[in-house]
């Protein structure tokens, strides 16, 4: 009922910057807590950023000052405007959306996950 669709990643030197998106449809009634989570190979997924319905933002320590997540409520999307990447920003960056849908009258939460996006930074 409801796809997520991410788009961005690709290779960038270090220092360099990377734009990521992700737009969620489908029969959505709002959309909650949105954001970005990464995963390294050998490592467990961990929280980037995320970003309320009310615009209350939260980062990981390793990308504050550097990264910024950001949402278009009116077109289900939040963005990721990643800024002095660094190696150790390479990993699989996933889409994270927490949003209210109706099922036979209920309104509901479920979460949903993009198919992720590769972000690989050179050194």
């Amino acid at each position: 009922q409801v796809h997520v669709a991410e788009s961005g990643g690709g290779l960038v030197q270090t220092g360099g910057s990377l734009r990521l998106s992700c737009a969620a449809s489908g029969s959505i009634f709002s959309t909650n807590v949105m954001g970005w989570y990464r995963q390294a190979p050998g490592k467990e997924r961990e929280l980037v950023a995320t970003i309320t319905g009310a615009g209350i933002t939260n980062y990981a320590d390793s990308v504050k000052d550097r990264f910024t997540i950001s949402r278009d409520n009116a077109q289900n999307t939040v963005y990721l405007q990643m800024n002095s990447l660094k190696p150790e920003d390479t990993a699989v960056y996933y889409c994270y959306c927490n949003v209210d849908v109706y099922r036979f009258a209920l309104r509901s939460s479920y979460n949903y996950w993009g198919q992720g996006t590769q972000v690989t930074v050179s050194s």
